[in-house]
């Protein structure tokens, strides 16, 4: 079952949206955690989780969508090339089939 980030983001749709809310979240802790035990100062400390959380789900969130567009071009890249191959196997066009000198000639 899903939910809705912010009333219009569905997390369960939206590719990379879960993993970004997860590694947000645990970026938060770590560094208001961090901060809270290096200075003592609870309210600094609030402000540098919350500053953590954007950082890190933005992050993550440009990682994880620019791997997803590399992703997507290599199949439309591998789904063209298998169209090809089975449109040019076994004509003269195919690059695997090796020409002859006597089938060149004719040619």
């Amino acid at each position: 079952q899903s939910f809705k980030l912010l009333g219009f983001l569905d997390v369960k749709k939206v590719p990379c949206a879960r993993e970004s809310v997860l590694y947000g979240s645990l970026g938060s802790l770590v560094m208001g955690l961090g901060h809270f035990l290096a200075t003592s100062r609870v309210r600094r400390s609030c402000d540098v989780a919350v500053g953590g959380f954007i950082c890190t789900m933005l992050g993550y969130w440009f990682y994880c969508r620019y791997n997803l567009a590399q992703q997507r071009i290599r199949q439309r890249m591998l789904k063209e090339g298998m169209k090809n191959r089975i449109l040019f196997e076994g004509s003269y066009l195919d690059p695997e089939k090796k020409q002859t000198g006597s089938e060149r000639s004719d040619s």
